[in-house]
C-alpha cells in the first residue's frame, strides 16, 4: 500500500507551509549515512582495533620466521694439567692454547611443532703444546639438527596456538567493525527520521496556529458585527497562545534532533556546519510489505555480527583449550643431527718427536682455512646422532589447573553464544511485531486524518451559519492536528521498524548498498 495525499503535500500545494531558511542544508538519508561512515568516531575506533588485530596475526606468524645467530670470539687458555704427560714447553706447567672462532646458525620452527637448525663454525687455533700435531690448526664444522615432538607439541604448540588466537581476535575485531557500522547506520536512520518527524510536526503546529488565527479573526469580526458577545474572544485567543507554545516546543525539538544527527555525521572541526540547520528531504512514506518471520530468523542467525563476535571468541577459547589439553601430556621428542668436520694446518713447531708416532702432517691436511673447508666437503669426518628426550612432571598439577580453567572459559563462551542466539531471535520477533503494528497504524491514522478533515470542514460550515461554537471548531482543529501527528508518528515508526528488522537480521548494510567486505 502506498500512501498519498498527506497533510504535508496538501499544505505545500496551498502555500501555507514556509520553505526552509536559506541557511538550512537539505540532506538525503544516503548523504547522512555517507557522512557518518566518514566521521563517526565509534567506527574509527573499531577500525583501529581491527588494524591492531591484523598486526597481531602478522606478529603471531612471526614465530615461524628464521632466526639467524652469529657468534665470534677469542680465547687464550692455559689450564693446569694433572698428568705426567704435560705436553708443555720446557719449564712450563701447562701448554697454552689461543683460538679465534666464528660461527653462524639458522633455526626455524616447523608447522609440525618441530625445530630445524643449520649451523657452521670455523676456528684458528695455535698452541705451544708438544703433543699437538698442527699449529696453527684450522677447524671447520657444518651440521643440521632436527627436534620433532612426538607427544606434547606435536598436534599443537605455543606458536600455532598464538596464530589461532590472533586469527580469532582478528575475526572478532572484523565482526565488531561490522556491528559498529550497522549500529551506526541504524542510529543515523533513526536520528534522520526523528528529524523528519519533528520538522513535519512543526509544519502541523504552524498550520494549527494559522487555523487558530483565522478562527480568532472571524470571531473578532462577528463580535464587531454584534453577532457574538465580547467574552467569545477569550477562547480562540487562549487556544492560539496554547498552540504557539506547542509550536515553540516543536521548534526546539527540531534543534535537538538536528544536534543528535550532527553527532553522527559531522567532525569536530566542522564548526560552521554545526551552526547550519538540516532538512531531511527524503519522504517518510513507503510501501507496507509483509515480513517472512521464519526466513528473517534464519537470516539473522547466519548474518548477525554479534554472533560472529561470539563465535570468534569460542574459536579463541577452543584453541587455548587444545593447547592446555596438550600441555598435560608428557614430552617425547625425537632428536636427529648430522655434522661434518674439516681440519687443516701446519706442523706444530713446538711438537715433540716421539719414536713410533707420526711427526709429519698428512698431505691432505696440509694448508690453511680453505683446505679445512675442502676436507669438510670430502666428508671423511662426520658425526650422526639419533636420540629421544622424555620428560614428565610428577603430578603435573599446574598443567591440569590450566586445562580446567581453559575448558571452563570455552564452556562460558559457548553459553554466551547460545544466549545471544536467543536474544537475536527475540529481536527479530520484536521487529516483526513492530512492523506489523506500524503498518496497521498507518492505515488507521490515514483514515482517521481524512475523517478529521471532513469533520473540521463540516464543523466550520456549521459555524458559518451559526449552528456551531468556537469550542467545537477549535476541538475539531485539535482533532485534525492530533490525527496528522498520529499519521506522522506511524510513518516514522514504520520506517524505524524496517530499519530495526534489517539490523536484527544482519542485512542492513546489504540493503543500503554498503560493501560489507570493506569493513
Amino acid at each position: 500500500m502506498i500512501l498519498s495525499k498527506t497533510p504535508l503535500l496538501v499544505a505545500l500545494a496551498l502555500g501555507t507551509i514556509p520553505l526552509p531558511a536559506a541557511a538550512d542544508r537539505r540532506m538525503t538519508l544516503d548523504e547522512a549515512i555517507v557522512l557518518a561512515l566518514e566521521n563517526y568516531e565509534g567506527i574509527t575506533i573499531e577500525r583501529e582495533t581491527l588494524a591492531a588485530a591484523e598486526a597481531g596475526v602478522t606478529g603471531a606468524k612471526g614465530a615461524y620466521d628464521p632466526l639467524l645467530d652469529l657468534r665470534g670470539g677469542w680465547v687464550s687458555s692455559r689450564p693446569p694439567v694433572n698428568s705426567t704427560f704435560l705436553g708443555a714447553p720446557e719449564g712450563e706447567n701447562s701448554p697454552e692454547l689461543d683460538a679465534v672462532d666464528a660461527g653462524a646458525a639458522v633455526s626455524k620452527l616447523l608447522p609440525t611443532g618441530g625445530e630445524v637448525s643449520v649451523r657452521a663454525t670455523a676456528s684458528r687455533e695455535t698452541t705451544d703444546g708438544t703433543f699437538a700435531l698442527l699449529s696453527p690448526a684450522y677447524v671447520t664444522r657444518v651440521g643440521v639438527e632436527l627436534r620433532q615432538p612426538l607427544l606434547r607439541d606435536r598436534a599443537v604448540d605455543a606458536a600455532r596456538t598464538g596464530v589461532s588466537v590472533a586469527s580469532s581476535d582478528r575475526d572478532r575485531a572484523s565482526a565488531s567493525v561490522r556491528r559498529e557500522v550497522e549500529g551506526s547506520v541504524a542510529a543515523v536512520e533513526a536520528a534522520y527520521w526523528r528529524l523528519s518527524a519533528v520538522r513535519l510536526e512543526v509544519e502541523v503546529r504552524e498550520e494549527a496556529v494559522r487555523l487558530a488565527e483565522e478562527q480568532l479573526s472571524e470571531t473578532r469580526l462577528r463580535i464587531e458585527g454584534g453577532a457574538l458577545p465580547e467574552n467569545e474572544i477569550a477562547q480562540p485567543r487562549a487556544e492560539l497562545e496554547r498552540r504557539n507554545g506547542e509550536l515553540f516546543a516543536s521548534r526546539e525539538a527540531v534543534s535537538r534532533a538536528e544536534n543528535t544527527l550532527k553527532l553522527f555525521i559531522l567532525g569536530d572541526t566542522d564548526v560552521s556546519r554545526w551552526s547550519e540547520g538540516i532538512v531531511a528531504v527524503d519522504d517518510a512514506r513507503t510501501e507496507v510489505v509483509p515480513v517472512d518471520v521464519t526466513a528473517s530468523m534464519e537470516r539473522a542467525l547466519a548474518s548477525r555480527p554479534e554472533l560472529a563476535v561470539a563465535e570468534a571468541e569460542i574459536e579463541r577459547r577452543r584453541a587455548e583449550s587444545r593447547f592446555a589439553r596438550d600441555g598435560v601430556r608428557p614430552i617425547l621428542d625425537l632428536v636427529l643431527s648430522y655434522d661434518r668436520f674439516g681440519l687443516a694446518g701446519s706442523r706444530n713447531p713446538a711438537g715433540a718427536t716421539i719414536p713410533g708416532l707420526p711427526t709429519e702432517v698428512p698431505e691432505d691436511l696440509e694448508g690453511g682455512l680453505g683446505r679445512s673447508y675442502a676436507t669438510l666437503g670430502e666428508g671423511d669426518f662426520d658425526d650422526v646422532r639419533a636420540g629421544v628426550v622424555f620428560q614428565i612432571p610428577i603430578g603435573n598439577r599446574t598443567a591440569r589447573a590450566v586445562l580446567t580453567a581453559a575448558a571452563s572459559a570455552e564452556r562460558r563462551a559457548q553459553a554466551e553464544l547460545a544466549r545471544l542466539r536467543k536474544l537475536v531471535l527475540s529481536e527479530v520477533l520484536d521487529a516483526a511485531a513492530a512492523i506489523d503494528t506500524a503498518g496497521q497504524r498507518i492505515a488507521v491514522s490515514l483514515a482517521a486524518r481524512e475523517a478529521a478533515q471532513v469533520q473540521l470542514s463540516s464543523e466550520r460550515e456549521r459555524y458559518a451559519v451559526g449552528l456551531s461554537t468556537n469550542f467545537l471548531v477549535l476541538t475539531r482543529q485539535n482533532d485534525l492536528s492530533s490525527a496528522r501527528l498520529d499519521e506522522i508518528e506511524a510513518l516514522i515508526d514504520y520506517r524505524n521498524a524496517r530499519t530495526e528488522m534489517a539490523r536484527a537480521t544482519g542485512s542492513l548494510l546489504e540493503q543500503r548498498g554498503i560493501d560489507a567486505g570493506g569493513w
